[in-house]
C-alpha cells in the first residue's frame, strides 16, 4: 500500500495582519530607495525592485518567509507581484537587500536577518538608520564572501560625504546632510540616505522628485523662450532708431545680431 500525495493547500499570506507603525523618516527612506531604484532600472526588463513584501523561500512552508524593506532581484521579470515565491521565480533570490533599522528591528537587522540572508545567498546586505539612534555608523554594508558577510568600508568623498559603493547595483549609497527646513529627524548628526550614479555623479530621484524636476525644467524652458522673444522684440524695436541715426541695413543687422532680411522686412512693413 503506497502513501497518497498530500493535497493540502498551503496558504501564503500577503501580510502579517499587523498595522504598519513606521515613523515618517523610516517610511520616507524606504519609499525613496524603492522608487529611485525602480526608476534607475526601468529600462532593464529582467530587474525587479520592491520592498516591504513577503519573500517565501521554501515551497510548502509558509513560515520560511522574510520581508526586506528594500530588495533588488536580477534575472526575473518586472511584473507586479503580491508576494515573491522563489519556486515560481526559478529559485532566484535578491542580490541586494537594504533594511531600514529602528528600535524594534535593530536586533533582527543586526543578528537574525544577516544569518538568514547569508544562507539564502544574498550578495549584499545593507542597513540604514534614518535617525542615527540605533546604528553606528548610520550606514552599514556587507558583502557575501565564502558564505559569510564581510563588512564593506564606509568611505568619504572629497567634500566629506560618507558613502559605500554597491558592486551589485553599481551605485553609491551616500549619507547627505539634510535640508534643515525639510528634515524629519531631530538628531543633528543624522544624515539622509541618497543613491548616486558614480559614473555620472547624478543623484537618483524618486517619482515625486522626478515630477518636480520635469516641472522645473519645463518652467525654465518656458522662461527662456519668453526671454528670447522679448529680446527679439527689443532688437526689432531698435531698428527705427538706428535708421534715424543713418545706419545702413547691413550695419543694423550686424549691430543687433539679426539677419539682414529681418531688417529689410521690418523696414518694408513699417513704411
Amino acid at each position: 500500500m503506497t502513501d497518497k500525495p498530500s493535497t493540502t493547500l498551503v496558504y501564503y499570506p500577503e501580510s502579517d495582519g499587523q498595522p504598519m507603525t513606521e515613523s515618517d523618516a523610516t517610511r520616507d527612506s524606504l519609499t525613496y530607495c524603492v522608487e529611485a531604484l525602480q526608476l534607475y532600472f526601468q529600462g532593464r526588463r529582467n530587474v525587479y525592485v520592491s520592498g516591504n513584501m513577503f519573500i517565501y523561500y521554501e515551497k510548502g512552508n509558509n513560515r520560511a518567509v522574510v520581508s526586506p524593506d528594500v530588495f533588488v532581484v536580477f534575472g526575473v521579470g518586472k511584473r507586479k507581484r503580491r508576494t515573491y515565491k522563489t519556486w515560481l521565480e526559478d529559485n532566484i533570490l535578491p542580490s541586494f537587500v537594504l533594511e531600514v533599522t529602528s528600535l524594534t528591528t535593530k536586533k533582527q537587522d543586526e543578528i537574525d536577518k544577516p544569518k538568514l540572508y547569508a544562507s539564502l545567498g544574498v550578495q549584499e546586505y545593507f542597513q540604514y538608520d534614518p535617525t542615527a539612534d540605533y546604528l553606528n555608523p548610520q550606514l552599514k554594508g556587507s558583502r557575501l564572501v565564502d558564505g559569510s558577510y564581510q563588512p564593506m568600508p564606509l568611505q568619504v568623498l572629497n567634500d566629506g560625504t560618507p558613502y559605500i559603493y554597491s558592486q551589485v547595483l553599481g551605485l553609491d549609497l551616500r549619507l547627505q546632510v539634510p535640508n534643515p527646513l525639510l528634515s524629519l529627524v531631530p538628531n543633528p548628526i543624522a544624515r539622509d540616505l541618497r543613491l548616486y550614479d558614480p559614473q555620472s555623479g547624478a543623484i537618483l530621484l524618486n517619482y515625486r522628485e522626478m515630477d518636480q524636476a520635469r516641472s522645473e525644467a519645463e518652467q525654465a524652458r518656458s522662461e527662456a523662450e519668453q526671454a528670447r522673444l522679448e529680446a527679439e522684440q527689443a532688437r526689432l524695436e531698435a531698428i527705427p532708431r538706428l535708421l534715424e541715426m543713418g545706419l545702413t541695413s547691413e550695419q543694423i543687422a550686424i549691430a543687433l545680431n539679426l539677419a539682414i532680411e529681418e531688417v529689410q522686412l521690418y523696414q518694408a512693413t513699417s513704411d
